[in-house]
């Protein structure tokens, strides 16, 4: 069988066909036609199926056991929701893949949803990758850290963890607990005396042998242990050493293991959520109102509670709450490893089929259950409550933000509650490291996963000139806007600009959208009035020339705030950032064919970057772990200058 994780499983060039027809406005009768044209030639295979509109774009993606059978239900209007209707009326094509079985099928189907992001699927919105634990095993004393994305690294991995900071929780357990080093190999390799880790008891400092190879295995033995909801054989093993320690009148050392005994007793006591006997579980709970569904998540490992996650998807309008739990999990499952157990408020239609699937891809058995007793079923209804709890902080979040959406529209003179807003700032300390910063937001709050910055690329702007700046962000995020969309049907055009600034910034913008030909987005100056804005005495610049401000008190005012200092915030970091990577930069990475090791070697041997741009032929040639022709190379880049 093939690697169920392997981006390359389906190959869809040689698996797909696509018929096309005519028309740009939605037409039931031509969508009918297009899926007719379709059914002549599909096959009753099991496979994916994509449903596009005229330009192209992705409308729906759906799995089947039999394809014909399944796209035959769509040429039978009557019979579907006004939903599918709509999305029957826009579709001009269809593409096919056909898979070996209907559980890859729905494989596919998460992988093809999380692509294109149908406009009639439901979604998972939430785009951020879920944190880890990782614990090395390529080192003789193993690191442990946090990590986030692609599993390369070789070790063990616990996880997932509902936030970060849920993870770094625990890994200040970790380091209480088991004195486990988190810093780089680089800087392990480089100490020659503990660092402050040490002196806070958080690391046992095996980098200056203050601990030997076989104590700190065991002290990684612990760690595993524990991360496996082994904690009661961690808690007998500490208190018994000190005792023993005690015995032998070395309090120093009964002192250092009480205060770990301290620390599990104290982290045992912390669990919000009383796990104990569930073992590995992913608890989902499912809660609707007035159409509006909301699922909470909990994330039990070894008997412990790795945090809760709430979720809302989208697109989730008529769709039965049996099918948006199925969708919501095929795609939360995507890149997240399951759980051997599963555990659900309700059961599946298509339960049997999504146990297959979890299967093949995680490469061991997964069971979904609905816990009916015990342990498991008061933790559930623990999910359950909490799913309407956080539905209902949604549901009045989303009240509040249509209101003050709406007195948005009123106060900048917008036809419509603003859909997307876009927030710019300007970053750099006397015009170095310079960047522009880009935020949105929109209904459901600050929409991070479309974030920008803007690396200031022109070399005629003058250090230090945020008109020029602000000028080039402009330029570059509106010129892709035209060529990507310029129809303004994908939903990436602002209702509502706002720029941290004055007037001047205001009409450098304006020109630049003048010039583009663009003339109906409304741009918005956001500029600190007397006592530089701490009386909150903001001054709102409008394209017509127009000043004002608002009362101190308005709810409108600290929702403006509040999007002026996101970017703000957003801004300073993404600037820090910049400029710590400068100050770690050498001029030898400008160099073609010199990576980390012969950089450092170059260094070692001339003392600095100057020197070595100094040095003739022969003494580069003579430097070690240097090679002919990158000395030649080397000579080049500078003497060629």
């Amino acid at each position: 069988m093939s690697d169920p994780n392997s981006p390359n499983r389906f190959n869809e060039e040689k698996a797909t066909y696509a018929v096309r027809g005519g028309g740009e406005s939605p037409d039931l009768a031509a969508g009918v036609a297009a899926i007719r044209n379709v059914l002549k030639t599909l096959p009753a295979r099991p496979g994916v199926y994509r449903m596009q509109d005229a330009r192209g774009d992705v409308l729906y993606v759906g799995k089947a056991r039999a394809l014909k059978n399944r796209v035959t239900n769509y040429t039978q209007v009557d019979r579907l929701p006004k939903r599918l209707q709509r999305m029957v009326a826009q579709t001009r094509s269809m593409t096919i893949v056909t898979t070996n079985n209907e559980a890859e099928a729905l494989l596919l189907e998460a992988q093809l949803i999380k692509r294109f992001r149908p406009a009639y699927n439901v979604l998972l919105r939430d785009d951020k990758s879920f944190p880890f634990i990782l614990l090395r095993a390529d080192h003789d004393f193993p690191r442990v850290q946090k990590h986030r994305g692609a599993r390369r690294a070789k070790g063990n991995y616990y996880g997932p963890f509902a936030s970060a900071g849920s993870v770094n929780n625990t890994l200040n357990a970790l380091q209480k607990l088991f004195l486990l080093r988190s810093c780089t190999d680089g800087f392990f390799k480089t100490r020659d005396r503990p660092c402050l880790l040490y002196q806070i008891k958080r690391c046992s400092a095996p980098c200056v042998g203050r601990i030997d190879q076989a104590g700190y295995a065991e002290l990684v033995g612990d760690a595993k242990d524990f991360l496996a909801g082994k904690s009661t054989k961690v808690q007998s093993k500490l208190g018994a050493q000190m005792e023993a320690a005690a015995a032998n009148m070395d309090f120093e050392l009964a002192a250092v293991l009480r205060d770990r005994l301290k620390a599990l007793t104290f982290i045992q006591g912390t669990q919000a959520i009383n796990a104990e006997g569930v073992g590995d579980a992913d608890v989902f709970a499912l809660a609707c109102k007035d159409g509006v569904m909301g699922i909470q998540a909990f994330f039990i490992r070894g008997g412990q509670n790795w945090g809760h996650r709430s979720f809302f998807p989208a697109h989730t309008a008529e769709v039965p709450e049996d099918e948006v739990l199925t969708q919501f999990l095929t795609q939360f499952y995507e890149e997240v490893p399951p759980a051997r157990t599963v555990l659900l408020d309700r059961e599946l239609t298509e339960g049997e089929l999504l146990t297959e699937a979890l299967g093949e891809r995680a490469g061991y058995k997964v069971a979904l259950s609905v816990p009916q007793r015990g342990d498991r079923r008061r933790l559930m209804e623990q999910a359950k409550r909490n799913a309407v709890e956080a539905l209902d902080r949604r549901m009045a979040e989303s009240t509040t933000q249509a209101k003050l959406l709406r007195e948005v529209a009123d106060l900048f003179e917008l036809a419509e509650p603003p859909q997307r807003i876009e927030v710019y700032d300007n970053s750099h300390i006397q015009g170095t490291n310079a960047l522009g910063a880009m935020v949105v937001a929109g209904p459901e709050g600050f929409r991070k996963g479309q974030y920008r910055k803007f690396n200031i690329r022109n070399k005629d702007t003058v250090p230090g000139d945020d008109f020029a700046m602000m000028r080039e962000v402009f330029q570059r995020r509106f010129a892709r806007a035209q060529a990507e969309d310029p129809d303004r049907d994908a939903g990436d055009w602002p209702d509502l600009v706002l720029i941290d600034g004055g007037r001047g910034q205001l009409n450098a913008a304006k020109g630049v959208l003048e010039d583009m030909g663009i003339e109906d987005v409304c741009l918005v100056g956001v500029a600190k009035g007397p006592g530089h804005g701490r009386e909150g005495r903001e001054v709102f610049h409008l394209m017509d020339g127009r000043d004002f401000t608002l009362p101190t008190n308005a709810p409108v005012l600290f929702y403006l705030q509040r999007l002026r200092d996101e970017v703000h915030r957003f801004a300073i970091g993404a600037h820090r950032a910049k400029r710590a990577k400068a100050i770690g930069a050498s001029p030898l990475d400008e160099v073609p064919g010199i990576g980390p090791a012969r950089k450092k070697a170059l260094l070692m041997h001339f003392g600095t970057a100057r020197a070595v741009r100094g040095a003739s032929l022969e003494d580069l040639q003579r430097a070690p772990r240097v090679s002919a022709m990158v000395a030649q190379q080397v000579y080049d880049f500078y003497h060629s200058r």
